[in-house]
């Protein structure tokens, strides 16, 4: 059922798309190109039926959209877990690594590294 309210709502969404691209805008629109239609139906009538079908299909849609959530929730207990959850379940994660232990501090009877001489930092006679 989700699948025909998916298929269902995609139609609605072009035709309404195309009846919005039809309406007359202030600049024109699309609908000033169809002058055939404004003479037989008149220009109030076509612009009276745009608006009802924009109308019509904007609530059809959002009918539409409640109605799908509706029958996936209602599914959701018949069907099986998803692709990723069954890998999670078949493959469960290693434990975390753990830190490295840090290196032992040098033992206090080694001797000290060889320091390089002082020099003298005060030149004798000025």
């Amino acid at each position: 059922m989700y699948t025909f309210i998916s298929v269902l709502i995609i139609i609605t969404c072009v035709l309404l798309a195309l009846i919005v691209l039809v309406q007359n805008s202030k600049g024109g629109g699309l609908a000033s190109g169809l002058s055939s239609s404004n003479q037989i139906m008149g220009v109030r009538r076509t612009t009276d039926l745009l608006e009802k079908l924009t109308w019509g299909l904007a609530i059809a849609l959002m009918v539409f959209s409640v109605s799908g959530t509706i029958f996936m929730s209602e599914g959701g207990g018949n069907q099986e877990n998803s692709v990723v959850q069954q890998q999670l379940e078949d493959n469960p994660m290693p434990a975390a690594p753990t830190a490295p232990a840090p290196a032992p501090a040098p033992a206090p009877n080694q001797q000290p590294a060889a320091t390089p001489p002082a020099t003298n930092q005060n030149p004798q006679g000025n």
